[in-house]
């Protein structure tokens, strides 16, 4: 087995908003209810089946599978039937190098006097908010509810940071779609739609079960996390909003990038139409003085070569001209 440190990111008992004592091994929390007030808050990531769930004994936190939490997830999942109440959420952070959204897996679980937050993924890392709620009081002093709601808003609030990477890139390349030069970003969009879409699917599944929480467990939460639940389902509802206007924008690029390389390929086509209308007309010259026959206009005549050869590139010329202000050239 690894260390214990290895897997746990941190662990607190808080009481009254502060932070009163410390662990960092799991084996420590045996009986901690005998030792502090309060809660505890065990962050653990990337933990083990057998870790997990000897957490979940250690804190109390009955009815709920290891293996399942640690299964992997597609879409966010919300557990409330039992004594412990868990969310699975998808967090999301921009790959700018790559393009692509690289989507990682935080599970929060809440009980009585314990919340276990698991993180799998380098996104929506915890610590820098578990530092600011205390120093500010913000969040503890409401309990395990206030905790669980300040996580998922923090995923929530997370998403904005990879839109921004996402957004820059669209609209680098929707800028390419309608430049000067030939190349069509037409593999770039089709990349970045396949992302977006991605992404929508893990956001957008969250309000349902967001929704749930809320409706159902509402009334057991101070009001302050109540309220905290609600401006993180706002917050999630302009996310998809967002998200779905950049997938808009990007079927539009696509959809005119397509149009960009047909108008390419018709004015290539009429460009090589000329040329060859062009051509044809001192082929047919050529091809007629080639016969060999003895009876033609001029054949013997001393400028008549010179005549021919004028008279081709008249004609070229006038078809030059032509297809010049047809804007075929």
């Amino acid at each position: 087995m690894r260390q214990t440190d290895d897997v746990i990111v941190n662990c607190a008992a808080y009481f009254e908003g502060e932070r009163v004592k410390t662990w960092t091994d799991l084996e420590a929390l045996v009986g901690w209810r005998d030792h502090c007030r309060g809660f505890v808050w065990l962050g653990l990531r990337i933990p083990s089946e057998e870790e997990l769930g000897r957490a979940c004994d250690l804190l109390d936190l009955d009815d709920v599978s290891a293996a399942e939490l640690l299964r992997p997830h597609t879409r966010p999942v919300l557990s409330i039937d039992g004594p412990t109440t868990y969310l699975v959420l998808r967090t999301a952070r921009y790959d700018d190098r790559d393009e692509n959204i690289v989507l990682g897996e935080m599970t929060v679980l809440v009980g009585p006097d314990a919340v276990l937050s698991v993180r799998h993924g380098q996104a929506s890392p915890l610590s820098a908010m578990r530092a600011e709620m205390e120093r500010t009081g913000q969040g503890l002093q409401h309990g395990p509810w206030g905790v669980f709601a300040s996580i998922i808003d923090r995923v929530i609030a997370d998403y904005a940071p990879a839109l921004d990477g996402f957004e820059n890139d669209s609209v680098e390349a929707e800028r390419d779609v309608f430049s000067d030069s030939r190349f069509q970003p037409v593999k770039r969009l089709y990349k970045l739609k396949r992302e977006v879409r991605e992404l929508l699917v893990a956001v957008d599944s969250l309000q349902d079960p967001l929704l749930r929480l809320i409706r159902h467990k509402g009334s057991q939460m101070p009001d302050a996390a109540l309220a905290d639940l609600n401006e993180a389902a706002d917050q999630l509802d302009r996310t998809v909003t967002r998200i779905q206007s950049l997938s808009n924008l990007l079927d539009a690029a696509l959809t005119a990038s397509l149009a960009q390389i047909s108008v390419q390929q018709n004015e290539d086509m009429r460009r090589i139409s000329a040329w060859v209308a062009m051509a044809a007309v001192p082929t047919l010259i050529a091809g007629v003085y080639g016969m060999n026959f003895d009876h033609f206009p001029e054949l013997h005549w001393t400028y008549g070569y010179p005549l021919v050869l004028g008279v081709m590139g008249g004609i070229v010329g006038l078809m030059y001209r032509g297809f010049k202000r047809g804007g075929w050239f």
